[in-house]
């Protein structure tokens, strides 16, 4: 039994080396995690505003810079140095921003919203309730910090060759494996390792596995190959994750792409480059794609929806005061057990 314990301590040492302090603290040693200075200091450079209720429809978080208001969608920044700082797409650092959403082990289904101006973050809703993400068994809501990628978008006039479906009209989403719980509207440091490849309801919706660039396993993790090296089982289960989820609502498993797979990481770079150009497009040229899309910026230069800062605080000037949040109901808490071998042979059946 000691040998066992040892074998697995003696494989895993790089990522207890990493990831010492999350051990120890859960063998009953106290060691404090702290968040390194430089992502502390490219967290700085943006900071939200939030209006409304949580939880409720009106809820609405802002971003800003240098104290005027900008879109998350598209004056943040994709191609950036670890430090946060923009760079030429050419630049080849391998290193994107991308904007938190949901921290993870939260439920409440928070989005960038692409077609109101300035694009806040605000909770999706579904039959004019606000939505969240069941709990199914073994998980506690999203198990990932999880997130967009800022100037991408997933043309729905392009079908993927990979997945046959068009694009799902939303920017490029992104789930970070580090061991730190973000908060919702953080700007993130990130490099791609790999991706997933989701049909949802017929729509294609990449998913790209990503890591701060700050965190401790950052060196170590360059690929898809390196996350099952010092983070077994955490693929699989992604793929589980976004197989099973709205079996509770109702509705059958989710297809995913290459036979359930991850790519690595050069699939997700391309991916990333593809819809990048794709919101260049949407941003830089004058359309009839109506109103789905507020390309409404104040940073994208050439841009015909660019206006100034101070423009765009009639924007806020319409929100709502911050409220307190509204009750937690504790249904939401409710673990939802899958037969997933029933779920298979269903599917099989059709």
């Amino acid at each position: 039994m000691f040998q066992r314990g040892y074998r697995f301590v003696s494989r895993c040492a790089p990522a207890l080396k990493a990831y010492g302090p999350i051990f120890l603290a859960h063998h009953g040693i106290s060691h404090q995690l702290t968040t390194s200075p430089a992502t502390m200091a490219a967290s700085r450079s943006y900071h939200c505003q939030e209006f409304g209720t949580l939880y409720k429809d009106d809820y609405r978080m802002f971003f800003m810079q240098d104290q005027k208001p900008i879109s998350p969608f598209h004056d943040i920044p994709l191609f950036v140095d670890k430090d946060g700082k923009a760079v030429e797409a050419n630049a080849n650092t391998g290193i994107f921003n991308m904007v938190v959403e949901i921290p993870r082990w939260t439920n409440a289904k928070m989005e960038i919203s692409r077609d109101e101006p300035l694009n806040p973050i605000k909770q999706d809703s579904k039959k004019n309730k606000p939505r969240f993400v069941h709990n199914v068994f073994p998980h506690k809501g999203y198990i990932w910090n999880y997130g967009a990628f800022p100037q991408t978008w997933e043309d729905p006039e392009h079908v993927s060759p990979e997945t046959g479906c068009k694009g799902d009209r939303d920017p490029l989403d992104v789930c970070e494996i580090g061991f730190r719980v973000a908060k919702r509207g953080e700007v993130l440091q990130v490099k791609p390792l790999g991706i997933i490849a989701l049909c949802d309801e017929g729509e294609t919706d990449w998913k790209v596995i990503v890591i701060d660039v700050h965190d401790p396993l950052a060196d170590e993790l360059n690929d898809i190959e390196d996350v099952e090296k010092y983070m077994p089982g955490l693929i699989q289960t992604s793929v589980d994750w976004f197989r099973y989820y709205k079996i509770p609502d109702g509705k059958p498993p989710n297809t995913i792409a290459f036979d359930g797979q991850a790519k690595g990481r050069e699939v997700a770079t391309k991916v990333l480059y593809e819809t990048h150009d794709y919101w260049r497009k949407l941003v830089m040229e004058k359309s009839s794609r109506g109103p789905e899309w507020s390309c409404l910026n104040t940073r994208c230069k050439g841009s015909p929806f660019m206006v100034s800062p101070d423009e765009v605080e009639k924007v806020m000037d319409k929100q709502g005061k911050q409220q307190p949040a509204a009750p937690w109901d504790p249904a939401l808490d409710t673990w939802h057990f899958i037969d997933r071998e029933a779920a298979e042979n269903s599917v099989a059946r059709k």
